[in-house]
C-alpha cells in the first residue's frame, strides 16, 4: 500500500491507505495574519515558537512553514523587499530553524518561491515534505528536480497554466500529468500527495462530492496519497466548524489521508472575558473572587484560556478510531481522558483511593 514517509531528526510520520489520518498544521504562514507579519518583519518569532508547540501538542503529525511575509516597512526603505525571491529564501531558512528548536515535528516547506524552498529543505533535518508543485511546465521544471536532488516527499497541486479547472476530470488529469512527469525524474508514486483542490461549497453546491470522487479515483488510478485545505470547503459560511467537521471524516472514508489544516481552537482572549463579565454582573450576578479566568470560561462554555485541540481533531480521531486506524481505540481514549482534578490524583471511581467500594 503507498506510503509516504516523512521524517524530522527523531520522528517520523506516514501519510498511507491503511495509517491514521495525516494532520499538517497549518498555523505558522503570515498570510492573511497581519500581527504575525508584523512580528517577523521585526525579527520576532516568539509567536511562530508557540504556535509550532501548540500545534504539536493538539496533534499535528507535520507542521507546514510558509514563508509568503510581506515586509511593508523594509520595503519602503530598500525596494528589493518589494521582491519575494529576495525576502522569502532567508525568512524560510530562519522559521525552520526556530521551529526545529522547539519541537522535533516533521515539516512541510511551503513556498512558491524556488530559492526559499531549497533553503528550507537545505535547513530542514531530517526528510520534510515539500508543498508544492503544479501542472505548469515552467513550475515542474524548477521544481520537480529539488525533489529529486533531496529525496522529498512533495504536494501536487491539481492546477496549470490554465487555472483552476472546476471541471473534475481536468483536474486529475492534471495531478495524472505531474504524477507522470514525476517519474520522468526518478520520483514515485508514494513520493506525490496529490492535492484536488476543494472547492467552496457555498459557491459550489457539488464540491463535496467532486472532491470525494476524485479521491477516490487518484487512490484507485494513481495510487497516490491525497491531501487538501481541510478549510476551503466552509468558505464564506457560517458554522464552519460544524461543515469541517463533517467533510473531514467523510473525506476520509472516501480514501483522503490527509489536510493542511489549524487543529488548534485558539484560546478565549482578554476582551471576550471582559464583554462576558460585564455582561454577567449587568444580569446581577456576583461571581466569586477567587474565580480565574480559565474557570470563568469553561464555566460558561467560552472555551479555553489556552490553546487546545480543536472539534476538527475530534472528529478525525473519532474517524480514526471507526476505521481501524486507531490501535485499540488508544489515541481516543487517551485525548478523551479526563485530568484528575487538583488533589485527586491517584484516586478511584469516586474520588476514593483504592477504586472499587466493598461490599
Amino acid at each position: 500500500m503507498t506510503r509516504t514517509v516523512i521524517e524530522s531528526k527523531t520522528k517520523t510520520a506516514i501519510i498511507g491507505f491503511d495509517e491514521p489520518f495525516c494532520v499538517i498544521g497549518e498555523r505558522i504562514n503570515p498570510t492573511g495574519r497581519k500581527i504575525l507579519n508584523e512580528e517577523l518583519e521585526r525579527g520576532d518569532f516568539s509567536r511562530v515558537e508557540a504556535d509550532a508547540i501548540a500545534q504539536t501538542m493538539a496533534g499535528a503529525n507535520v507542521l507546514d512553514i510558509n514563508s509568503g511575509a510581506v515586509f511593508s516597512n523594509k520595503m519602503a526603505e530598500d525596494a528589493r523587499y518589494a521582491d519575494n525571491n529576495f525576502v522569502e529564501p532567508e525568512l524560510m531558512k530562519q522559521l525552520v530553524e526556530k521551529v526545529q528548536a522547539v519541537v522535533d515535528t516533521p515539516l512541510c516547506i511551503d513556498s512558491s518561491v524556488p530559492g526559499a524552498l531549497e533553503n528550507g529543505l537545505a535547513a530542514a533535518e531530517g526528510r520534510p515534505l515539500l508543498n508544492s508543485v503544479t501542472g505548469e511546465e515552467e513550475r515542474l521544471e524548477l521544481v520537480l528536480p529539488l525533489v529529486k536532488k533531496y529525496n522529498v516527499p512533495v504536494v501536487a497541486i491539481s492546477n496549470d497554466d490554465t487555472g483552476i479547472s472546476e471541471d473534475p476530470e481536468v483536474r486529475f488529469a492534471v495531478a495524472k500529468k505531474i504524477v507522470e512527469r514525476a517519474a520522468d525524474f526518478g520520483i514515485p508514486a508514494h513520493d506525490i500527495v496529490v492535492d484536488p483542490l476543494v472547492m467552496p461549497i457555498g459557491a459550489m453546491a457539488t464540491a463535496g462530492l467532486q472532491v470525494f470522487t476524485l479521491v477516490r479515483r487518484l487512490r484507485e488510478e494513481l495510487g497516490v496519497n491525497t491531501t487538501c485545505g481541510a478549510s476551503n470547503i466552509s468558505f464564506g459560511l457560517p458554522n464552519r466548524h460544524g461543515i469541517n467537521n463533517a467533510f473531514l471524516p467523510m473525506a476520509m472514508g472516501a480514501g483522503m489521508t490527509s489536510a493542511i489544516m489549524n487543529p488548534v481552537a485558539l484560546p478565549t482572549g482578554p476582551k471576550k472575558i471582559a464583554a462576558k463579565k460585564a455582561e454577567i454582573e449587568a444580569a446581577g450576578i456576583v461571581l466569586p473572587e477567587s474565580m480565574d479566568d480559565e474557570t470563568f470560561v469553561q464555566l460558561f462554555g467560552m472555551g479555553s484560556t489556552k490553546p487546545r485541540a480543536g472539534k476538527e481533531m475530534e472528529a478525525i480521531r473519532a474517524a480514526n478510531f471507526l476505521t481501524d486506524n486507531d490501535d485499540g481505540g488508544a489515541a481516543w481514549i487517551t485525548a478523551n481522558r479526563e485530568a484528575p482534578k487538583a488533589g485527586q490524583e491517584g484516586r478511584g471511581r469516586a474520588g476514593r483511593r483504592g477504586g472499587r467500594r466493598r461490599g
